[in-house]
């Protein structure tokens, strides 16, 4: 690995080109508006031909440094209670820029100007601020020097204009939006952004450079912000919320009408600290998750969409397994805010068809703030009630609470963090034997990036502990992430047990920036007690990882790419005790061709050598692997064209031949107009699998039976989505996804010798005739669906209407029928309709 590691550093020196030169002039002095300009588009008003301009705007992308194919222009004003900012984007044919309309924060193929600011000038934070000719606006907040927050939302306006020139965007940022240090003169970080949509160039000024790392330590500076007012200290948004359900089938399905009242806060502590709280809030307009049946050992990760747990989250953000060959996709971390409010855990035990989908959230609040001297600090607390049935609690009374901190320092090279977790619950008869009392962690990470910002070591550190019954440890100990009861594992089961505690390590060191090589080499350690999923996304403990990526890019337009990227992937697998688990090797490359198409291809080895699954027998011994061959293949359209296809395959083939897996995945978007859009997803697989894990089963005289079988899968869904935007600050968009699953299983067997050489030899044929006579199969049936009509009456203040639907249906034989028969089948079933009305209200002081 080092001799691999030590060519690609040879190859980078051989290759590198020299950077153009620096761009000299990064700062602008704001010039202070004697009145307000008039927000129409136009530069008419009088500050605006007195303000001194920028205009030494250059490509970003796809030519790093080279001159701009249009002109822009950009001028900045304020006075004490907001920032304005014009800009004049050139351009020979207006008839051409792509003006396209969405709701709010949806990204489209437009033309785009973006404003961003960096308020606390620490080069790690900021804020963006994103509008096309059609006037839809987009906002998010910065962190960790260039990761996105997309929930993040503002109060502010813009004007937007077409005409001879090109176009035009006028700006009004209150300063009550925006978090600073209040002083005498304040200086922000600056960058403006324009994207050219047709000829698919970015130009900026500063010149943003994407063979550089960081984000916000490239922005320039705006300076002379003098006597700026105080921010407000307050703005409330109340809601009231009517919900019309359906109910049980046991009771007829009778509707209720559900009346809610919540609502949110924010009070600025000080200029640099806020408090975010919210009252009994309702996440109703939220679209629902997607369809999956999960048959694996590990629990599905799903993306936060709430948004006030979405807003702020990079502060909060403490990841494990987080590496480059991974993509840093897992979701593992140390906090996983779908934890609170999250569906009763106890729903299977003493549950019915009644019982509530999702536990309610009675309260939440969080502090968030950066200090003068660079110390970020985030305080998030919050309570959900019990949720009860006749036979026992589904859900205790429950508090989360989180405590992260950061300090920046040398400009923003470095950094030190640290995160404390705790999770208490109230817990009776029925639900000690189950859940945790208590859960906690912490977490010490820190990075530190050298040699002009090109190289960067970082690492982190964590600990956990559980505390509870004795049953409910004992249930952790067995659960797949961890697994003691392994019987031919090292870790010792304690039925006896009331905590469980561990330790996480992870170092890292990385390549940053480069014109043309980066890459990533990283070794991570969890002991088998290491457990967070109370609060936490964890998939497995007991775990050694060593990681490596690599990747050349060639950004510069050629006759044959626009651009191109080709990645070198190898990971490697431990148990703590030294079992190896997965050995692999992957490859991918991605191009942008000059007609705009994009042409994706990889594939990956995996399993070389003798690996073991210490997973796959679910508390049964380790089984030995087999090698398997993963290729795939995607084709994405020109996205600048009315009608934009997509197209991937995947195939894996393992198990000497015996398992396969084949996907297909077509999309077609839809530009009707420039109001109208539409897509249509689809995703057909096929899974035969000769080791899909069966059960496990105790014969009369207590000998466990860990089986697997062989399964012929098969999957359909399909997803359509439909928006209409009637204006910028009233859309319609609709979520439809049906999705049908279906399988049989066959050839029930048993471990055998389970880590032979010889396949057949690690499984023997089950002799219990009642499983293995008739192993039956399962059709998996749903159908999930939101129509929301969102409309921002003024400034902050919005009306959801919003109609959800669900149809679902579980079979324990796969049936005959066609996937045509099954949607059929699907649609035939009895629908729960939810009819929801939200109304909010914001105002400030």
């Amino acid at each position: 690995m080092a001799t691999w590691l030590g060519m690609l550093m040879v190859l980078q020196a051989q290759t590198a080109a020299v950077l153009p030169p620096a761009e000299v002039e990064t700062s602008l002095r704001a010039t202070r508006a004697a009145e307000p300009p008039v927000l129409d588009g136009s530069d008419a008003d009088t500050v605006w031909r007195a303000a001194p301009a920028i205009d030494r705007f250059v490509q970003a992308k796809p030519s790093e440094g080279a001159p701009a194919r249009f002109r822009t222009v950009a001028r900045v004003a304020y006075d004490s209670d907001n920032l304005y900012v014009f800009v004049r984007a050139f351009d020979p044919h207006p008839d051409s820029i792509v003006s396209l309309l969405s709701r709010r924060d949806e990204k489209t193929a437009s033309d785009e100007i973006i404003l961003m600011l960096d308020p606390y000038h620490d080069r790690r934070t900021g804020y963006e601020f994103v509008v096309n000719p059609a006037g839809v606006k987009s906002d998010y907040a910065i962190y960790n020097d260039g990761n996105e927050d997309v929930a993040w939302d503002a109060v502010w306006d813009v004007a937007t204009r077409i005409d001879s020139l090109g176009w035009t965007a006028e700006y009004r940022i209150p300063m009550s939006q925006l978090p600073y240090s209040a002083k005498d003169s304040v200086s922000f970080g600056l960058l403006v952004w324009r994207v050219v949509q047709r000829h698919g160039e970015t130009v900026t000024w500063p010149l943003y450079r994407t063979s550089r790392s960081g984000f916000t330590s490239q922005f320039g500076e705006l300076n002379g912000l003098d006597g700026l007012a105080r921010p407000r200290h307050a703005e409330v948004t109340p809601y009231v919320l009517t919900k019309n359900v359906q109910g049980a089938a046991s009771e007829g399905y009778p509707r209720d009408q559900d009346l809610t009242v919540g609502g949110d806060l924010k009070y600025r502590v000080a200029s640099n600290l806020l408090l975010n709280a919210t009252v009994n809030p309702d996440f109703g307009q939220v679209e629902a998750d997607p369809s999956v049946l999960n048959l694996g050992a590990f629990e599905t990760f799903f993306e936060e969409r709430r948004p006030f747990f979405v807003e702020g989250k990079g502060l909060f953000t403490f990841t494990v397994n987080c590496v480059v060959v991974v993509d840093c996709n897992t979701g593992e971390g140390l906090f996983y805010s779908r934890r609170i409010g999250r569906a009763p855990q106890l729903a299977h035990a003493y549950g019915d068809e009644s019982s509530p989908e999702a536990t309610r959230i009675l309260g939440a609040a969080k502090v968030t703030g950066r200090m003068p001297g660079g110390f970020s600090i985030g305080f998030l607390d919050a309570v959900t009630n019990d949720v009860s049935s006749p036979a026992g609690t589904l859900e205790p009374t429950t508090n989360y609470a989180v405590a992260r901190g950061n300090q920046d320092f040398s400009g923003g090279d470095g950094s030190l963090g640290f995160i404390v977790t705790a999770v208490n619950r109230s817990l009776d008869q029925t639900s000690e034997p189950w859940l945790h009392r208590s859960a906690y962690s912490g977490g010490l990470d820190a990075r530190r990036r050298f040699a002009g910002r090109q190289y960067e070591v970082s690492g982190s550190l964590d600990w956990s502990r559980v505390g509870g019954d004795a049953e409910a440890i004992a249930r952790t100990q067995r659960n797949p992430v961890h697994l003691y009861q392994r019987p031919d594992g090292p870790l010792a089961f304690d039925s006896t047990r009331t905590s469980l505690s561990g330790t996480n390590l992870e170092l890292r060191f990385a390549k940053v920036g480069g014109r043309r090589l980066v890459f990533e080499t990283a070794y991570q350690r969890r002991t088998p007690g290491f457990e967070i999923n109370d609060i936490g996304f964890l998939r497995q403990a007991d775990q050694q990882q060593w990681t490596s990526w690599a990747n050349l890019a060639f950004r510069n337009p050629n006759r044959v790419f626009r651009e191109l990227r080709w990645n070198f992937n190898n990971w490697q697998h431990w148990s703590l005790a030294g079992l190896p688990t997965e050995r692999a090797f992957n490859t991918n490359v991605h191009t942008q061709l000059n007609n705009r198409w994009w042409l994706h291809a990889g594939g990956t080895l995996g399993q070389i050598g003798g690996t073991y699954c210490d997973r796959c027998a679910r508390g049964g011994p380790a089984m030995r692997q087999d090698a398997y061959l993963a290729p795939w293949a995607g084709i994405e359209g020109d996205n600048r064209k009315a009608l934009v296809p997509f197209f991937w395959v995947n195939y894996m083939g393992g198990d000497q031949g015996r398992s396969r897996t084949l996907s297909l995945e077509p999309t077609l978007e839809l530009k009707v107009s420039t109001r109208f859009t539409s897509s249509l997803s689809a995703r057909w697989e096929t899974n035969r699998n000769d080791v899909q894990y069966f059960g496990t089963f105790t014969d009369s005289v207590g000998t466990d039976h860990y089986t697997f079988a062989h399964l012929e899968q098969e999957t359909l869904s399909l997803t359509w989505r439909l928006g209409y935007t009637f204006t910028p600050n009233t859309t319609l968009q609709v979520y439809a996804s049906p999705f049908v699953s279906k399988g049989t299983y066959s050839d029930v067997r048993e471990v055998g010798e389970p880590r032979a050489k010889a396949y057949d030899d690690r499984y023997r044929p089950y002799a219990d005739a009642d499983v293995a006579g008739d192993p039956g199969g399962f059709n998996l049936q749903e159908f999930r669906s939101n129509v929301v009509f969102r409309w921002e009456y003024r400034p902050g203040s919005t009306l959801f209407l919003v109609w959800s639907q669900g149809r679902e249906g579980m079979s324990d034989v796969e049936g005959d029928k066609t996937f045509g028969g099954d949607l059929r089948d699907l649609f035939h079933r009895r629908a729960d309709h939810t009819f929801l009305v939200k109304v909010s209200y914001w105002f400030a002081r």
